[in-house]
């Protein structure tokens, strides 16, 4: 059985990779990038499919936006071969949000050789922030062995 290759981040970017699927299904694209700063604004398109009892995005899809703004940010400052699982996501849900576009801000805080602390802010279409999330990934890079 052979195994396939995970597509890297830039790989991705570039086009020459799909997105990954969470990506595809939260309707993530790229809307700036500056890995020198160690910023990214994203945006993301949900539907009804995302949405709670009270008919608001569940706090989870909020969450999963986060993370996928906030671990891009970091990845695209990252060499080959390296990846960086998050470890710890702390949200906070300051709006209800109802379906529709938002755009994620994401950035590094500070990063070291093997840990990195990120910060993100998620507004819904009319500017309102809701939801924020501060994020902790370690950076792993691969053995040769």
């Amino acid at each position: 059985m052979s195994t396939k290759p995970t597509p890297t981040f830039h790989e991705f970017l570039d086009g020459s990779a799909p997105p990954p699927p969470a990506a595809a299904l939260l309707g993530w694209t790229l809307r700036a990038l500056d890995p020198e700063a160690g910023t990214i604004e994203v945006g993301f398109s949900v539907d009804t499919r995302f949405t709670n009892p009270a008919g608001q995005i569940q706090g989870g899809f909020l969450a999963a936006m986060l993370d996928d703004t906030v671990g891009p940010a970091l990845l695209a400052t990252l060499g080959p071969g390296q990846w960086a699982p998050t470890v710890s996501l702390h949200v906070q849900y300051l709006s209800p949000a109802s379906p529709g576009n938002f755009v994620g801000r994401g950035r590094i805080v500070r990063k070291g050789g093997t840990i990195a602390f990120l910060t993100g802010e998620l507004d819904d279409a009319d500017g309102i922030t809701v939801a924020v999330a501060q994020a902790t990934a370690r950076i792993r890079t691969p053995r040769s062995d």
